[in-house]
């Protein structure tokens, strides 16, 4: 009975541990604010963090693996938007990997312990796709970030655009009007546009080149067709500003779609648990019924 108890414990512990690491929890709203908001020194920006023991060991076996060399154009879009680095990303595949592979012989050895034998070949097969599983596990959590952080530059590249059209209108030009805009507010995405402008402008590159080229690096395709429809209007201060203005307002309406059917989503998803709950009660109400049925006949 000890035993048991004990065994029921240590795999209830490890089934928590395991959720609350794939599932962290959500920043207070306070703490998100300061974060986005906080402007990162210079020793934060240009010295890497040291790692672990155990991410420089997971490191080695992924480089010996060829790891880094297997992800697509995509994966290194949305580690860039994150900003993750492709390291960072490869020692977390190759731990979670060894974790969902070693998960399932651990439980078959306690099921062991506990008197209860599995053949070799289940246990087996089982890590293999644990160890399948747990290597996607953090691409797909890094595909959701990303989402959320291209929803977020969407939704500041309308500001960022509303911004440039009231510049314009005020007589300055084109380059004046981005840098005086991305110099408005602190926030990340009005400093990746930034940072894309100096570095377009130390180029010799046009500001609409600069701003395609960082669409391109972070995969958000609305920033690409704003460059490529205000190349097409040229220097023309009048036409610019009636292009970005009409980006801006294309923008707002995307987003407004976007909330509205998340809002959408988000009440079916309430209604399924009250269909759940209303299913289990009539279960237990038409069972008694039935039983009795059942043994009479």
């Amino acid at each position: 009975m000890t035993a048991a108890l004990l065994l029921g414990a240590g795999i209830g512990l490890g089934v928590v541990l395991i959720i609350g690491a794939l599932v962290p929890a959500r920043p207070s709203l306070a703490t998100a604010s300061a974060r986005l908001h906080r402007a990162a020194p210079a020793w934060e920006r240009d010295i890497a963090p040291a790692q672990s023991a155990t991410g420089r060991w997971t490191g080695r076996v992924a480089q010996a693996l060829g790891l880094p060399n297997r992800f697509g154009p995509s994966v290194r879009c949305d580690l860039r938007i994150t900003g993750r680095s492709i390291d960072d990303h490869v020692t977390a595949t190759v731990a979670t990997a060894i974790g969902g592979a070693a998960f399932v012989p651990a439980m078959a050895a306690l099921m062991w312990i506990g008197g209860v034998g599995l053949p070799v070949v289940v246990p087996a097969t089982a890590a293999l796709l644990g160890a399948a599983l747990g290597g996607w596990v953090p691409t797909l959590s890094l595909r959701s970030l990303a989402a959320e952080r291209r929803r977020s530059f969407r939704h500041a590249l309308s500001s960022f655009l509303d911004l440039v059209a009231v510049t314009l209108a005020s007589g300055a030009g084109v380059e004046s009007a981005l840098a005086r805009s991305a110099a408005c507010s602190q926030g990340w995405a009005f400093g990746e546009i930034g940072q894309a402008l100096v570095a377009g402008r130390l180029r010799g590159e046009t500001p609409w080149a600069a701003l395609d080229r960082l669409g391109t690096e972070l995969g958000v395709a609305e920033l690409r067709e704003l460059a490529a429809s205000v190349a097409l209007a040229g220097e023309d201060g009048a036409r610019v500003r009636a292009s970005v203005a009409a980006r801006a307002r294309s923008l707002r309406i995307r987003g407004l779609t976007e909330s509205e059917a998340e809002a959408q989503a988000s009440t079916e998803r309430m209604s399924l648990p009250i269909v759940l709950l209303m299913a289990g009660f009539m279960v237990f109400v038409i069972y008694p019924a039935l039983s009795r049925i059942v043994t009479s006949i």
